[in-house]
């Protein structure tokens, strides 16, 4: 139980929720920018670049989670050996005693730092090891040839040490008879012992810290008890704590300034760790920024405030300490302030949570803003980052894939704050080299590089995923530049198209005028009331609505015609133009509205791509209703249906339609059906079989005539290996593309049945027990039907995924694919948690044409959602991707010939469309001037490669002109040749008619 002095003086000290006068800190600067940032600024994404040469890569430990031997060679016993054998219940009757046995296994842990090519390994002391009852006397001998033995051969292999005094491990001794660091005495005893090691390890050791997180000393091992020794409930003990410690590091300073600097040429800092903090919502305000930095200057500031600054605590720790914090004496502020020769960083777990979130605030993953917020609080030191990592279950083994992307995401702030902000980082520390035993989580998490079995003897310490991308990092000192992130500049093909998607086009057959639907006569004015007065008695004839009576049409066209784009894709509305389903009910007037939006767009040069199905989620899924009530996509007359509309449309509709997409994103669609797998892949075949049928039907009756091309348009977002070290990963990525995209496109463009890969898969999962599932079988009429039954590829495109693969149990479509889908949290993402990974669309691109060949590709949608009323997102997302699609065409040569943005209008609020609803009156957002300045320029060209497919017809026509003039005398001489050959056969035939006559 907390006492109610803890919680109302010390809670403050992690809340900070109060508004009290504070010392002025340029780190408030920090949240101010952070509300005019733009994520999509050039400067907070993702860096491709390297790290100063110099830099330093490190990896570390801690002496009690990973040593073991707690009582082996005259080790004396720790408070942490005595918290976790006496709390029994709390570490689930587990103990560090053995741990990873790096006491003994100190050589592998050197294999280890060998593999990943560090340059430093942070590691601690164990102070018992070397002095069993904790005072400075005749060291153990065993334990000082240990830690000579592990920096002798750390300097052998040129890793330097960064050694830490003091981890959490005090000797129990010094805890049962001066009360730890509760009693001044410690900070004596605790320089004593620095000035040994100093003078021991001093000639081979550059980098010292003396204590690591003194915050989480005083506040989990005094307040919450979490740590050792376990204690709770004296809040007056945790500031004393607090000043021990700070006193304890400024004289170990001291010492070594003193005595071993000159000598030794070394460096002396001490471990402050914090996380980032921000308001709960996001909200910038003046006050939640003061908070937010009362928070900061209670965490952080605690101990560097006094280091760092004027000797001092913080004002506002000061100010709501009601007297408990101690004062330092002038003296005291002078000797502490400074005693620091780099700021070393501890940004790991989140120790903070709970606590933050009653206070309105939340602890952040952003190191970049924590780091800059150091830079400008304290002066611009040099930063020395010992501690970095995150927990993972401890059922994880080697397999860490989350890691990785905390890690990435890490170390890559790490590189915009030296490269984008000046903060002068000079080295980086993954924690931790082994799995150990994590305080109070015990074995219950790991944060190794190298996994640990702590069950077994041998304790091999096996590289994880996550030290295998480290390596890489190290190798490449960070993210050098790939040819991914490059700009192109150039144009496409004159006859490229340029269009805007949308689903399907509501109908509205109210015209804009009454003299189509109101018989009646008016007179106006007559009684000069100025209105209209109906004349009874009189009818007139009305006349049916013509096509630019519809205002709807015009408002449409207006939109369309704004994107400056040459085709527009729409859908029609199945249940709409036939509501029986059947051709027994046909509505005309549905059918005219559609002519009417297809005849109104050619005469702006805009052609149509008409989708006879876009099926929705809501009302039947888009069908009629009595097809939804016969089964919908499960039975098999749905199909013929299908066709039977299909037939009704191109006969309607074909004459003024060049392309056509039978169903859009089918291989969704199926989802639908997803009570199992049977009723997916049933429904899947029957919209393949619809399509194959109508494209038969169209080939067969239409084509000669309207000289259309039609296809079907399915989803298509690219995936990536999620654990790009595991080949299950790269196999789980093959599945997903096999049962994503070659489910559909294997039957049509291939062989005329389902990929081989699926039913090899399928296969295996039945004989292993795991699923039932089974795919349709084709006929081989069916096959023949199926087979090159599309004249291009249509593809709707709008993210890349990460997938892992995980074995699952069940008869579902999605229980086949063994795999998740997961992101990768460096990349940005939309509201809607799209992410924005452009390469991803040439890639899909170029999978297709590797798998099918060159066949022609269309970009039928590709958007993504943007709430915002700048509209930056979609901007940078359309340029970003359609570089990607100009690089597909120009460098892949992959067979490219449409892109259409999705999609024109908003329904309701905010999301996809490039104008917002009729709710918000239609009006054109940012991306409408960008959209149609690119299909302008049909492009990215430079300002040299500039050129006009106007200006290319009329080149053409003038080279024709040109070669006429050139010839003009040999054209002439031709000319007159073929005249006079043609008056002499006149003569001829004339001359043998007369002749023929009788006279």
């Amino acid at each position: 139980m907390y006492s109610l002095g803890l919680v109302s003086h010390l809670a403050f000290a992690l809340l900070c929720v109060g508004l009290v006068a504070c010392e002025p800190g340029d780190g408030r600067s920090v949240w101010r920018r952070m509300s005019s940032l733009n994520s999509l600024n050039e400067t907070q994404l993702f860096l491709y670049d390297t790290f100063p040469q110099d830099f330093l890569w490190g990896a570390g430990t801690a002496a009690f989670q990973t040593e073991g031997a707690w009582d082996q060679d005259g080790k004396g016993p720790s408070i942490w050996d005595h918290f976790t054998h006496s709390q029994h219940i709390r570490f689930g009757n587990v103990t560090a005693d053995s741990s990873s046995d790096s006491y003994t296994l100190w050589h592998n842990d050197l294999a280890a730092l060998q593999h990943l090519g560090v340059q430093t390994y942070g590691f601690s002391i164990s102070w018992p090891r070397l002095f069993p009852n904790g005072t400075v006397g005749a060291a153990n001998k065993k334990g000082l040839e240990f830690y000579n033995r592990l920096i002798d051969s750390l300097k052998k292999v040129n890793i330097e040490p960064i050694v830490t005094l003091y981890h959490w491990d005090l000797p129990l001794a010094l805890q049962l008879k001066n009360g730890g660091w509760k009693s001044e005495s410690l900070v004596e005893i605790f320089n004593d012992y620095a000035a040994f090691c100093f003078q021991t390890f001093g000639d081979r050791v550059k980098y010292w810290v003396t204590i690591h997180n003194p915050y989480l000393i005083a506040w989990h091992g005094y307040g919450t008890g979490m740590h050792a020794p376990g204690e709770t409930g004296n809040s007056e003990a945790v500031f004393a704590v607090v000043h021990n410690l700070i006193k304890a590091h400024a004289n170990a300073w001291h010492t070594y300034d003193k005595h071993f600097r000159k000598l030794q040429g070394g460096f002396v800092s001490i471990a402050l760790g914090s996380h980032w903090i921000v308001p709960g919502k996001g909200d910038m305000n003046p006050v939640n920024v003061e908070r937010c930095q009362q928070s900061m200057e209670a965490v952080l500031g605690w101990f560097a405030a006094p280091i760092y600054g004027n000797g001092d605590y913080p004002a506002v720790l000061k100010n709501k300490s009601h007297g408990l914090i101690p004062f330092f004496t002038e003296d005291e502020k002078k000797h502490i302030s400074g005693t620091a020769d780099f700021f070393a960083f501890s940004f790991g777990p989140n120790n903070f949570r709970s606590a933050l979130a009653k206070s309105g605030q939340q602890a952040s993953l952003n190191m970049r803003q924590a780091l800059n917020w150091i830079k400008l609080e304290y002066n611009k030191p040099r930063i020395l980052i010992v501690e970095t990592g995150w927990f993972t279950d401890h059922k994880v083994t080697t397999e860490d894939t989350t890691a990785i992307y905390l890690m990435k995401k890490f170390i890559n702030q790490v590189l915009q704050a030296i490269k984008h902000d000046g903060v002068d980082v000079f080295g980086y520390t993954a924690w931790s080299l082994v799995d150990g035993f994590e305080w109070q989580y015990a074995y219950n998490s790991r944060r190794g590089l190298f996994y640990v079995d702590m069950n077994s003897k041998e304790k091999t310490r096996i590289p994880k995923t996550s030290a295998l991308f480290y390596k890489q990092i190290i190798k490449d000192r960070g993210f050098p530049g790939r040819e991914i992130n490059q700009p192109i500049r150039g144009q496409f093909p004159c006859d490229f198209q340029w269009g805007v998607s949308d689903s399907t086009l509501q109908v509205h057959l109210t015209p804009s005028s009454p003299q189509f639907t109101d018989p009646n006569l008016y007179l106006w004015n007559i009684t000069g009331d100025g209105g209209l007065h109906k004349i009874s008695d009189v009818k007139l004839k009305t006349r049916s609505a013509q096509c630019t009576a519809f205002s709807a049409i015009r408002n449409h066209l207006h939109l369309v015609r704004k994107l400056k784009v040459d085709h527009y894709r729409f859908g029609l509305n199945w249940s709409l133009i036939l509501p029986n389903g059947d051709l027994s009910a046909i509505n005309t007037e549905a059918l005219t509205y559609y002519r009417c939006v297809i005849t109104e767009l050619r005469k702006h040069n805009i052609k149509s791509l008409v989708t006879l199905y876009h099926p929705t989620h809501h009302h039947h899924l888009g069908l009629p209703v009595s097809l939804h009530s016969a089964g919908g996509w499960l039975n098999r007359s749905t199909a013929h249906a299908f066709r039977d509309y299909a037939d009704l449309c191109f006969k309607e509709l074909g004459e003024w339609v060049g392309l056509w997409i039978t169903v859009n994103e089918p291989n969704r669609l199926s989802h639908a059906y997803n009570a199992s797998s049977s009723d997916t892949y049933t429904a899947g075949h029957n919209l393949m079989m619809a399509h194959a049928m109508a494209w038969q039907l169209y080939d067969k009756h239409y084509r000669v005539r309207q000289h259309g091309l039609v296809s079907l348009s399915l989803h298509a977002d690219w995936a990536e290996p999620a654990n790009p070290y595991l080949p299950s990963h790269a196999a789980a990525v093959q599945r997903f593309l096999q049962f994503e995209l070659a489910w559909f496109l294997e039957p049509i463009f291939r062989t005329g049945d389902y990929p081989t890969a699926m039913h090899h898969y399928l296969r295996e999962k039945n004989i292993e027990g795991l699923s039932q599932s089974t795919l349709p079988h084709f006929t081989d009429k069916e096959k023949k039907i199926i087979r090159g039954a599309a004249d291009f590829v249509a593809l709707n495109h709008f993210t890349t995924h990460l997938v892992i693969h995980q074995r699952q149990n069940g008869s579902r479509y999605e229980h086949d694919r063994n795999g998740n889908l997961m992101s990768d949290i460096t990349w940005p993402s939309s509201p809607l948690g799209l992410s924005v990974v452009p390469w991803g669309i040439r890639r899909v691109l170029n999978w297709v044409k590797a798998n099918y060949g060159n066949v022609a590709l269309y970009i039928t949608a590709n958007g993504v959602d943007d709430r915002s009323y700048t509209d930056e997102l979609r901007t940078f997302y359309i340029r970003h991707y359609i570089e990607e699609v100009l690089k597909a065409h120009q460098q892949d040569n992959v067979n490219i010939k449409g892109y259409y943005i999705w999609k024109l209008q908003d329904t309701h609020v905010p999301q996809f469309g490039l104008f917002s609803s009729h709710y918000y009156k239609s009006s054109s957002k940012a991306s409408v001037q960008f959209y149609s300045q690119l299909v302008t320029s049909n492009g990215f060209p430079s300002e040299k490669q500039v050129r006009s497919c106007e200006d290319e017809d009329k080149q053409k026509n003038c080279l024709l002109c040109a070669m006429i003039l050139e010839r003009k005398p040999l054209l002439f001489f031709g000319v007159c040749l073929l005249i006079i050959v043609a008056l002499c056969i006149s003569v001829l035939l004339i001359y043998k008619r007369k002749q023929k006559k009788p006279y």
